[in-house]
């Protein structure tokens, strides 16, 4: 294991930990509230990345596709139903003892989605959504969503995520030569674009508040 391991930074873990870390950082990421810090997009797609010939990153890594997929499956499908048990026996007591900004802004945010969009598409949707995958796991057990409903449309939303950001990542690794050269640009890229849901929701919120207030 390198000596400054990043948890924040894909490659530093995929580094140390290769496939395991891909099942690892996304069972915590939507299984474990303390997980929401933790780079699952970026993670898989530079999993992908790393999967495709000729590419090996700043530490000469080569992963295994199917692997990547199995793990990268295994630990988004298993966290997400992790996460549910936990809130459906002690979701409110641990939200409400947390210090954390960004979970109480993502718990509102899943909320929300579970408000506006009903239990299935906001479950598919939440996978998508930084920080708010990580909460709208525990709030749907919290919120009493059936257990085979949850089970359904997290396992429909986690296989769509997990195989659409590895594959992305693995064509463009086999599509241009010399690939690992710009990692850290293609990783800001898919960075960017995960967070253009947020950015999408955040001008909806911005909207219906000042339509709220003109209202009055």
């Amino acid at each position: 294991m390198p000596q400054a391991l990043n948890p924040l930074d894909a490659t530093s873990l995929l580094t140390a930990f290769g496939t395991v870390g891909v099942f690892l950082v996304l069972y915590a990421e939507t299984g474990l509230l303390i997980g929401f810090f933790l780079p699952g997009d970026s993670l898989l797609f530079t999993a992908g990345l790393l999967c495709a010939a000729g590419t090996g990153g700043s530490g000469g890594i080569h992963l295994s596709l199917p692997g990547v997929l199995a793990a990268a499956a295994a630990g988004a499908l298993l966290g997400a139903q992790t996460g549910y048990l936990i809130g459906a026996r002690a979701g409110r007591v641990l939200l409400e003892r947390t210090r954390s900004r960004h979970l109480r802004e993502g718990a509102a945010r899943a909320e929300d989605l579970l408000a506006r969009y009903g239990h299935g598409k906001a479950i598919v949707l939440a996978r998508f959504l930084p920080v708010v995958r990580t909460v709208l796991n525990p709030l749907a057990g919290m919120v009493g969503v059936p257990a085979r409903t949850f089970a359904l449309w997290q396992i429909a939303g986690g296989l769509v995520w997990t195989t659409g950001l590895v594959l992305g990542g693995y064509v463009l690794g086999s599509s241009i030569p010399d690939v690992d050269h710009y990692l850290l640009p293609a990783i800001a890229a898919i960075v960017a674009v995960s967070l253009l849901p947020l950015a999408v929701e955040f001008r909806r919120a911005r909207r219906a508040a000042r339509r709220a207030g003109a209202g009055r």
